[in-house]
């Protein structure tokens, strides 16, 4: 489905001639019902934990990279400024991809006195500060009011571990700032990285720059999402770093060259969760173009996921490691029980809402410290259309029950919010309090919706520039 063509060289991924429906951001959004079995195939935008990997990368390089395509989001467009911000080059150039152009990052000299807005993504929050200490000069971070409620103590220490002299008032918090000295020791360094993998990533990704790499040991009892490391340590090795990891939970880092690369994005798998959700929900089927036949991603564990629920889940390869994945419903969605389920907790639960059977999530106690407290939010938003959730230190119960209408709310959440839109198309009058909080890391998630699963054809876009939201 082609969502708009790309026509000049300033990016907007709505079109000039696209206005900004109020209703997006005026009231809630009536999330549409199923009308019949769906038939639907689709490409979704890449995927936003790469494209942040990249860029990041990108700007640490000893020469320019080009990122074919990229996801444009709110999410990507804070890194992009932020790294702007910071001295690289990143320029947008004709692609031949679906939802934008593609990007060349050109390394620059890196440079403080300059602010840094995170907006609500935890990969600025989190990935920056250490190529910020890499800087001369003082960086200051920021965000919305919910990223200040966001874990961030981890990425203080360490850094004060590694000697950058950071300034948080004791928060362990943002806003913080930090004054870079143009380098970093690096050498031994131990953290818990319990509330999230993001810390351990954004020390790797920075650490072949460190005058003596790095080598770091995880002192936690547990360490959620590790798929998100390994998809770091990919993103390195192909840029010719190589990590060791010795034993679990240690990582050593080589000081060395970030080489430049031509690079292309995977559709983002999580963000195309919910429309393979709907075809459960709705019965036929939808398509997924371009699926990638080995990922790093997280969301590639919805083949399992949905078959285990009751889909029929089918992969036809097709060129260059590529292939279609369909998802057909069989009128039957089962509960489960899964383990570190981490991003797709929310797809998951949003279909355990409407199966025939309990599901018993567990492993996600991290969630509490994403967007929102996705536990507590899942729960009171189910429970709140007539579900039955019960919150556990690590995750969810969900049994089966008799929903009904009423509004879905998606605390700044773009997960919150998709999670009630496949509720609602089996549920009528279910109305999402802000699905515009879906432009985090897919702007033309209301439009897309529309156009595959509610019934209205391949409709034109309704969203705004994500720049607009920044």
């Amino acid at each position: 489905m082609q969502v708009f063509k790309y026509s000049g060289p300033e990016f907007n991924p709505f079109g000039d001639d696209v206005a900004t429906p109020p209703d997006l951001r005026s009231g809630p959004w009536p999330a549409p019902i199923a009308n019949g079995p769906l038939s639907g195939r689709m490409t979704v935008p890449g995927s936003k934990s790469l494209t942040n990997r990249e860029l990041v990368l990108s700007a640490l390089a000893a020469a320019p990279s080009t990122l074919r395509h990229p996801l444009h989001s709110r999410d990507t467009a804070l890194m992009v400024q932020a790294l702007r911000s910071l001295g690289a080059g990143i320029d947008e150039v004709r692609g031949d991809g679906e939802y934008g152009p593609d990007l060349i990052v050109t390394p620059g000299e890196l440079s403080g006195g300059t602010q840094i807005d995170c907006g609500l993504a935890g990969t600025v929050m989190r990935f920056l500060p250490p190529v910020a200490a890499l800087a001369l000069g003082p960086v200051a971070f920021d965000g919305d009011e919910s990223a200040r409620r966001r874990p961030m103590r981890t990425t203080v220490d360490s850094l004060r571990a590694l000697g950058v002299d950071v300034n948080d008032d004791g928060r362990g918090a943002l806003p913080f700032s930090l004054y870079g000295t143009g380098s970093v020791r690096g050498g031994e360094l131990s953290i818990d990285a319990s509330g999230s993998s993001q810390f351990v990533s954004g020390l790797l990704l920075a650490a072949a720059r460190f005058e003596d790499g790095l080598t770091l040991h995880h002192t936690g009892d547990r360490l959620p999402s590790l798929a998100h490391i390994e998809m770091t340590i990919a993103t390195l090795a192909a840029r010719g770093v190589v990590v060791d990891n010795p034993t679990p939970g240690v990582w050593v880092v080589p000081a060395g060259p970030i080489a430049g690369i031509n690079v292309d994005i995977e559709p983002d798998l999580s963000n195309a969760g919910p429309f393979l959700a709907a075809a459960a929900v709705a019965g036929g089927s939808m398509t997924i173009t371009g699926w990638p036949a080995e990922t790093t991603q997280v969301g590639a564990q919805l083949i399992d996921i949905l078959a285990d629920m009751g889909a029929e889940v089918a992969f036809v390869p097709t060129t260059d490691g590529l292939g279609d994945l369909t998802v057909t419903g069989t009128g039957t969605i089962r509960g489960i029980r899964l383990d570190n389920a981490s991003e797709l907790a929310p797809t998951v639960a949003a279909l355990a809402a409407l199966a025939d059977g309990e599901t018993v999530l567990t492993g996600i106690g991290h969630l509490r410290g994403h967007e929102t407290d996705r536990l507590a939010a899942l729960a009171a938003e189910i429970n709140g259309l007539g579900g039955d959730v019960e919150e556990t230190d690590d995750g969810l119960i969900i049994r089966p029950r008799q929903l009904h209408g009423g509004l879905w709310r998606s605390y700044e959440d773009h997960r919150m919010a998709t999670a009630g839109a496949i509720i609602g198309l089996a549920v009528p009058g279910v109305e999402i309090d802000d699905i515009a909080t879906t432009a985090k890391t897919l702007p033309e998630f209301p439009q897309l919706w529309l156009g595959q699963v509610g019934g209205l054809g391949a409709a034109r876009p309704v969203g705004r520039d994500p720049l607009d939201l920044i």
